[in-house]
């Protein structure tokens, strides 16, 4: 449905001007809100209430029966999580609360556009809630029109209750959950944010289960190299198809007196279960490097962006002198799926047996410097080799950074037999 016709719907059910409707409408969308989101917003604000609500509300016997077409329901649960959010809407500021709920069938995020009171615990009954379609799912809506009831009898469920998680069992979309870390890697910079120019922090926590890169956009000082903190109602987006801790100005953090020991161990999948996950911040795999791709030894890089450029034009800035550097675009392949490895120019060094001015000298020689790249294909295609890194997952495929590259050692029959039982043969 396009930005119109969701006006025009709209403007129909709220009986006021579609133009003033669409204007506000792709105001919103404009600052990135979601279009179920916005015209939530619009409802209350044009007095149309809120939730998603028709005249029909049934009631569901569990959370397994809703679907992205339900509509708006009646529904008990227990609440999981309780987390708080700023957003922008018409130019103004509004808070939010989202989160989990739970029954004993299953598990579903909600976001409430109304300060209800929840608290992680609680079993509510609530009435009139909108049910929507988010990241491909369905979420519970809960708006003006929405009714929430505390029920005294706590409704059991089989899951856990709280925002305590550690980083490996966050996932995105998760809203409210509190983390202790330990903060490995951090660094400031400035940024062109929807005020102008903003001053956050990024870099790497670390916990007993693995390592999150992180975003800090309050810029907070307890966020510093080595230091142990705990982080409440942190939220979890996606970033370059990897999990991402993002703190708001509405988390809050305080240091731990308390020794975290960053877990070293990484998990090894295969390459299919990895890619399953759609993007993993650490992982191993291991497998044959089938090809190496065009654009693979010495490249240029664009000195504004960093991008790839091809004869001398980048993208984004037009004709540039571009600035050489060394990188391997390679396929690796272990019978179940294949995955885009890229790496990075320390790892191109020892594959290549040398730097940028072995590279330069060999494609002046050739008059080609496509050479690095064939020359670095017969050293590493058709070999297995273990690789590490961050694997993301987009509409293109699957790549892994590689912060790790090491011809293997395993057995061959044992790999064999660990191939075959995930094929299922």
């Amino acid at each position: 449905m396009s930005l119109d016709d969701h006006a025009e719907d709209l403007a129909s059910d709220l009986g006021v001007d579609k133009e003033e409707v669409k204007a506000d409408l792709e105001n919103l969308v404009e600052y990135s809100v979601p279009v179920d989101e916005a015209k939530e917003s619009l409802r209350r604000k044009y007095g149309g209430g809120g939730g998603g609500g028709g005249s029909s509300t049934p009631s569901v016997d569990s959370i397994a029966e809703i679907d992205t077409e339900t509509g708006s329901v009646n529904l008990t649960a227990r609440v999981l999580t309780v987390g708080t959010r700023e957003i922008s809407i018409d130019g103004e500021d509004q808070v939010i609360r989202e989160g989990d709920l739970a029954d004993d069938s299953g598990i579903i995020e909600y976001t409430a556009w109304e300060d209800f009171g929840l608290e992680a615990g609680d079993t509510i009954t609530v009435g009139n809630a909108g049910i929507r379609e988010f990241r491909g799912n369905a979420q519970v809506n809960l708006g003006s029109s929405t009714t929430v009831t505390f029920e005294e009898e706590a409704l059991e469920v089989p899951y856990e209750i709280g925002p305590e998680r550690s980083l490996t069992d966050l996932q995105v979309g998760d809203a409210g959950r509190t983390v202790e870390v330990l903060v490995e890697e951090v660094e400031t910079r400035t940024i062109d944010g929807r005020d102008g120019e903003t001053t956050i922090k990024s870099g790497v926590f670390g916990d007993e289960s693995g390592r999150l890169p992180f975003t800090d956009w309050g810029n907070r000082d307890e966020l510093e190299a080595g230091a142990a903190i705990r982080a409440e109602n942190v939220h979890v987006r996606e970033f370059r198809g990897v999990p991402e801790v993002s703190l708001s100005e509405r988390a809050t953090v305080e240091t731990v007196d308390r020794e975290i020991e960053v877990g070293e161990e990484v998990t090894r999948r295969s390459i299919r279960e990895a890619v399953a996950t759609g993007g993993i911040y650490d992982v191993e795999v291991v497998g044959n490097v089938v090809d190496v791709r065009d654009g693979s030894g010495l490249i240029e890089r664009c000195p504004e962006c960093g991008r790839v450029i091809q004869n001398g034009q980048c993208r984004s800035h037009g004709e540039v002198e571009g600035e050489d550097d060394l990188r391997v675009r390679a396929i690796l392949d272990d019978g179940t799926d294949t995955v885009t490895i890229v790496l990075g120019p320390d790892r191109t060094e020892e594959i290549y047996g040398g730097g940028l001015e072995k590279a330069r000298e060999a494609a002046r020689d050739a008059m080609d410097q496509t050479v690095v790249g064939e020359q670095i294909a017969q050293e590493i295609v058709g070999r297995e080799y273990r690789v590490r890194g961050h694997l993301s997952v987009d509409d293109y495929g699957a790549t892994l950074d590689a912060s790790e590259f090491e011809e293997s050692d395993d057995e061959p029959a044992s790999r064999a037999a660990d191939l075959l039982a995930e094929v299922g043969q």
